[in-house]
């Protein structure tokens, strides 16, 4: 059956692919055809001149990291991005589902549509001096780009800015339209852009995520779903000395839901996760709390067994309102995710510009630095990749074990997506903390921000010039992702996005940090800008690395 429809070109054309043949990549992959010469030299001119662009996106890069801004308030950020598009003629709708630090930025006319997307958000506490390896803040206490968000949307601008020029001059029909991941640490912003309708159009969606690697994956992306809720509590305040007896805490009621939630851990599956932090617990010791609150992350396999957790979850709130004397006023979802799933045509088009790009030419000082950082947060010192991992794919999950979350889920079940890792990070590092901020704005992301443009940009001259792999991305999208199963979303129509999140937070840093602000009509690189010499590692770490910059802490 697949040796007969691999032999039928007309079926691959029209994207008419079943099941069985989607099984073999070498086969039904649009990747595996002939190349047409035409695209072929409008590819090669693209790596041109997103190469061309390499200023550019270290610019924008360096400038996104020295913002630093957390989830929801990510208002610099969009300003700057926004800018950019504008000046160059993208049309740009702000204030998008109700987020004020959401935009859609559109140019072109016509099919097809596609839509490039990455998070901007970054990570509480985790500012750092870039390219020192060890923590050493910029503002101590500020947050900071500990997951490296503030590289995706440049990866994306490169590309587009660099395929516009393309489409221009060859009169290519087609829409380019780019969004950001608004606060993607809680899980708070997509599944309110997939119910505003902002992919209602859409062809397909190209995200991107920084990683350590350039790379793709296909199918069940392993993510787990997840509900973002917060419960508060309503009592009544009393003198906590004088008259106690009159009081019904809200705090009360918040500690005894949290410890019958951890009674309840027990008896639920082992794949499940759940954290919560108290948020609200009263304003001083001496007054009874009349409102508190409690936030919970409650992720399972998928949207069933994430809103058993859930109904759960609110019995037990009930039951703590109960022994308190105290009123569940209210369970607010902040946000929510899907777990992914991702389009095989597409990654594997994907995957073969990977292929022909390459991991960027790392110097000694590039891995001498990252086996720095590596040492430092004593991870296995391997240095940076050397070599493009092969391509992976799974239609259905096998012993799956549980783990984090992104809401590139909720796009991924409305619309044909593929999220491209690109290898601006070092390998090995914690995750969500300083140690992940420290090569954001180096030359390990700058070089893996311009790999990964370049990836992107061939894919979208693909999808522009073969609409096969957009019809063979629907094909697999319908027969076989959601065959069997719906988009749902966890949002009920009430559900509004959590714009105060962080707020407070950025308040109090973002005065401290306007004087870091990049200026490139000043500076060449933010590295130059703070007085940084790259790389700056502790001595033991720089043995037989004569010119490399040592300092003791």
């Amino acid at each position: 059956m697949v040796r007969r429809l691999a032999l039928i070109p007309a079926l691959l054309i029209l994207g008419l692919r079943t099941v069985a043949a989607q099984q073999t990549a070498t086969e039904t992959s649009p990747a595996a055809k002939p190349t047409d010469p035409r695209i072929e030299r409008l590819k090669a001119e693209a790596l041109t001149k997103v190469e061309a662009r390499a200023k550019q996106i270290q610019e924008m890069v360096d400038m996104v990291f020295s913002f630093g801004e957390l989830g929801m308030q990510e208002f610099e950020t969009s300003k700057y991005l926004t800018g950019i598009l504008e000046q160059n003629g993208f049309a740009v709708e702000r204030g998008v589902a109700g987020i004020p630090t959401a935009w859609v930025a559109k140019w072109g006319s016509g099919k097809p549509v596609i839509a490039l997307g990455s998070d901007i958000d970054c990570i509480p506490q985790a500012s750092n001096k870039p390219a020192v390896a060890w923590h050493e803040a910029i503002v101590e206490g500020a947050p900071g780009h500990g997951e490296g968000h503030n590289s995706g949307q440049p990866l994306n601008i490169a590309a587009a800015l660099v395929v516009k020029e393309i489409m221009q001059r060859e009169k290519m029909p087609g829409t380019l339209v780019l969004w950001p991941g608004v606060a993607e640490e809680q899980l708070a912003g997509k599944a309110f852009l997939v119910r505003a309708g902002v992919f209602k159009d859409v062809d397909a969606v190209l995200f991107t995520h920084v990683g350590d690697d350039l790379g793709v994956s296909w199918g069940a992306g392993g993510q787990s779903a997840l509900i973002s809720a917060e419960f508060r509590f309503e009592g009544v305040s009393a003198h906590a000395a004088g008259a106690p007896w009159r009081g019904h805490s809200a705090l009360d009621a918040v500690m005894l839901m949290a410890q019958g939630w951890e009674f309840r851990r027990e008896h639920i599956r082992p794949q499940a996760r759940s954290h919560y932090v108290i948020k609200d617990g009263g304003d001083q010791p001496n007054v009874v709390p009349s409102r508190a609150s409690i936030w919970f992350y409650f992720r399972e396999q998928d949207y069933d067994r994430t809103m058993e957790l859930f109904e759960t979850a609110k019995r037990i709130a009930q039951g703590a309102a109960l022994m308190t004397d105290t009123k569940l006023a209210d369970v607010h979802i902040l946000g929510s995710a899907w777990d992914g799933h991702f389009n095989k045509p597409i990654a594997e088009a994907t995957y073969e510009n990977i292929k022909r790009v390459g991991l960027p030419q790392w110097t000694e000082n590039d891995q001498a630095f990252a086996r720095a950082v590596q040492t430092e947060v004593s991870a296995p010192t391997i240095g940076l990749r050397s070599e493009v991992a092969p391509l992976r794919g799974r239609e259905t999950l096998e012993n799956w074990m549980g783990g984090g979350s992104d809401d590139i889920g909720d796009v991924s079940w409305n619309v044909p997506t593929v999220t491209l890792r690109y290898p601006a990070n070092v390998p090995g590092l914690p995750g969500h903390m300083w140690a992940n901020a420290i090569a954001m704005a180096t030359p390990v992301a700058h070089k893996g921000t311009l790999a990964g443009a370049k990836v992107q940009a061939l894919t979208l001259i693909d999808l522009l010039t073969q609409p096969q792999t957009i019809a063979a991305g629907w094909s697999y999208f319908r027969e076989v992702q959601t065959k069997d199963r719906k988009y749902k979303s966890f949002l009920s129509a009430t559900d509004q996005p959590p714009t105060s999140l962080n707020a407070d937070i950025m308040a109090k840093y973002r005065p401290l940090m306007r004087q870091y602000y990049y200026n490139p009509s000043k500076y060449s690189t933010y590295l130059d800008q703070l007085g940084i010499k790259y790389p700056t590692i502790k001595p033991k770490a720089a043995t037989n690395l004569g010119q490399l910059s040592v300092h003791s802490p």
